[in-house]
């Protein structure tokens, strides 16, 4: 069952003005996007800095308002809620940001910080809203004597705990994590990924996962959109679009992943130039000016978003039937050795809380 829809997101921001105090230009940070998300689903968004992925996520939320373009959450337009009905939204629907030390109040306990929401979308008495904090804490693995310290006082990723027990605390139905471990030492990643996985799948949780680590995305998701210059190039469900790329931008991203095995070299895919700014977006397919397959049509005709129907797989490039794919060189480049496979499946084994 679909429980989310974006249907042609658009988000522009002003860049300047005029004399008169009319825009004059825009970033045109996420360009047409639409995409859908089953209830207990995982997507990725992944793609390059300053693509639109965080823009997209924060605008699934309406923590900032979509220049055009609708938001369907269980059959509900989110663009169109008054502010009394966006509050009631809001328990459906929360954020995880990317640094847990910036996004927790320093002044608050976290006893103080977990029970903020409660007060704001429950009917918890005080009582209540205190057996809820001692339960969130234990959900995400701290002790219930962590209620009275300031996140100060707190690791890394136990601060990430903190902040993914606060945005559980009204049980939402969907989580957007905005690369929720890429401020985390490499030594916790794992411990918090596969909290991520177990509250999924103990809670029924629809998470929108915001990434550029390819690595961690083949661990969590279900789905994977590729995002480039404010648009969806590429989506397929994970194991089908690490097998075979279609786009030449995914085909270049999946080709940096660093090979986990000694001594084994591959050919990277390296697109020349950087990527245009988004100020002004080149004509047609915004990847024309770095595609080494780039045909005289790519420079002014846009490409849709095609579904393959048979393989789930749609790709957004005029020419990906010509190019072939590179299924040997992404299968050689997310080969895990069999060692380093069970020194990761010793480190989950143990359970330590970080």
């Amino acid at each position: 069952m679909t429980l989310l829809r974006v249907e042609g997101a658009v988000k522009h921001f002003v860049q300047s003005r005029n004399v008169f105090g009319r825009p004059g230009r825009h970033v045109r940070a996420v360009d047409g996007v639409s995409f859908e998300v089953a209830a207990g689903e995982t997507l990725a968004l992944v793609g390059e800095s300053g693509c639109g992925k965080s823009t997209l996520g924060r605008l699934v939320l309406r923590l900032i308002e979509p220049t055009a373009g609708r938001v369907v959450f269980d059959g509900v337009d989110v663009t169109a809620l008054d502010e009394t009905s966006l509050r009631r939204f809001r328990r459906q629907a929360q954020l995880v940001f990317q640094d847990p030390y910036a996004s927790l109040n320093p002044r608050m306990t976290v006893g103080q910080t977990l029970a903020e929401p409660l007060q704001l979308h429950t009917d918890l008495n005080t009582r209540g809203r205190a057996d809820r904090v001692s339960e969130l804490l234990s959900l995400v693995g701290l002790r219930a004597e962590h209620v009275q310290r300031y996140p100060h006082e707190f690791s890394g990723g136990q601060r990430q705990r903190i902040a993914i027990a606060r945005a559980l605390a009204a049980g939402p139905k969907l989580l957007v994590c905005d690369e929720p471990v890429s401020a985390l030492d490499v030594s916790i990643r794992a411990q918090v990924l596969n909290l991520l996985q177990d509250l999924q799948q103990r809670l029924g949780l629809a998470m929108i996962f915001i990434s550029h680590d390819l690595a961690v995305v083949k661990h969590i998701a279900r789905r994977v959109a590729v995002m480039y210059l404010g648009r969806i190039v590429e989506s397929a469900p994970v194991g089908e679009l690490f097998a075979r790329p279609r786009h030449p931008y995914t085909q270049a991203l999946l080709s940096a992943i660093p090979v986990p095995i000694p001594n084994r070299a591959r050919a990277k895919i390296m697109l020349p130039g950087d990527p245009p700014s988004p100020l002004a977006p080149p004509e047609g397919c915004h990847l024309h000016p770095r595609c080494p397959h780039v045909a005289p049509h790519c420079t002014t005709v846009a490409p849709v978003l095609s579904l393959d129907g048979v393989a789930a797989h749609a790709v957004a490039c005029h020419r990906w039937q010509d190019i072939g794919q590179s299924a040997q060189m992404v299968e050689a480049g997310t080969a895990v050795s069999p060692q380093l496979k069970r020194l990761m499946a010793a480190f989950e084994a143990s359970g330590e809380t970080t």
